[in-house]
């Protein structure tokens, strides 16, 4: 065999290892910015932002995958719901308190319920490699009277994919404090993400809608809105490329299959405390929730982003993927 034959499944080996990003986790005075293979692939800021949130999100070819609205004033886009950070955690009602929405949220209108702040508390862990980069931090869920009535530790997990491909874990762990902490039902909740305005169904006020939404039952679009399902994804352009974000429920999941907050213009969020509030065919209070005090409520999401359309059986694929990587 001559030499470059006998090189060349080294060569091929390293060219694969190359195609996968390291990844980097760096603690900044501000918020705490990962990266892939030295680009920014998100931050995790938790100064002037309402509550702490994740943004920008960037897929491949670096798209920004997630509204910039209110972090930047992008052009073309709406500007509702000032709530909707880029990627989050959060709650529409907690012990009567609206952690939800902002003050700034509803302008001139009294807001249903007292709001209050989660705010971030410390930086727990970061750790950079080769296969993966993690993130754990902590935040506090204040009320309007300065109580902490819980506390969440958020773990973002990103792993070093293919340039074409992103995926990370999204997990919270909830804490209630000395007294009980009671999630009411409501349609605004959990783990929520904004994408990027032209990947939307309805359309804007200068342009129309194009994108669509697609759950692991085979419903689309606005009608996958309060159903259960083991995942969601949207799909749709940025900058003339076809692109789809995968949004998972794992099955340890309370109440898995989740309900999904998905909203044709943009919004999906994974939402076990529906309840009534999404399907108005249950008893009032079913979406409620009563996290007995000192005790703890984990939950776990992957997010996976890639190029073209949504397809049902790789998405399918990568689910089973992820509950044999994460069981």
């Amino acid at each position: 065999m001559s030499k470059p034959a006998r090189l060349l499944p080294v060569l091929l080996t390293l060219a694969a290892t190359s195609a996968f990003a390291d990844v980097a986790v760096k603690p900044l005075e501000d918020r705490v910015r990962v990266e892939l293979n030295g680009e920014l692939f998100t931050e995790y800021r938790f100064k002037d932002t309402g509550h702490p949130c994740y943004y920008p999100v960037i897929g491949p070819n670096y798209a920004k995958m997630t509204r910039a609205y209110p972090m930047e004033d992008a052009p073309n886009e709406e500007h509702d719901h000032i709530h909707h950070r880029s990627l989050w955690f959060s709650h529409g009602v907690l012990n009567g308190v609206d952690y939800w929405g902002e003050v700034a949220s509803y302008g001139k209108n009294k807001p249903k319920n007292p709001v209050g702040q989660i705010v971030h508390d410390k930086v727990i862990k970061t750790e950079s490699g080769k296969d993966k980069g993690t993130l754990v931090t902590s935040q506090n869920w204040i009320d309007p009277d300065g109580k902490t009535v819980l506390t969440s530790e958020q773990r973002l997990v990103v792993y070093s994919t293919p340039a074409s491909e992103r995926v990370f874990d999204f997990e919270v762990t909830v804490k209630a404090g000395e007294q009980d902490a009671v999630f009411q039902e409501t349609k605004e909740s959990f783990a929520g993400m904004r994408i990027a305005e032209s990947m939307r169904t309805k359309g804007t006020k200068t342009k129309p809608g194009v994108g669509h939404i697609l759950n692991s039952n085979g419903v689309k679009d606005a009608d996958v809105w309060g159903k259960e399902a083991d995942w969601v994804a949207m799909s749709g352009p940025i900058a003339e490329k076809l692109y789809t974000i995968s949004f998972f429920d794992h099955p340890s999941n309370l109440r898995h299959p989740t309900r999904w907050h998905a909203r044709d213009y943009g919004l999906f969020a994974a939402n076990p405390f529906g309840g009534s509030a999404m399907d108005t065919t249950l008893p009032k209070g079913t979406g409620d929730y009563t996290l007995k005090a000192g005790e703890k409520l984990n939950m776990r999401y992957r997010i996976v982003i890639e190029e073209g359309e949504a397809d049902p059986a790789k998405i399918g694929a990568q689910y089973t993927k992820y509950q044999q990587q994460v069981p």
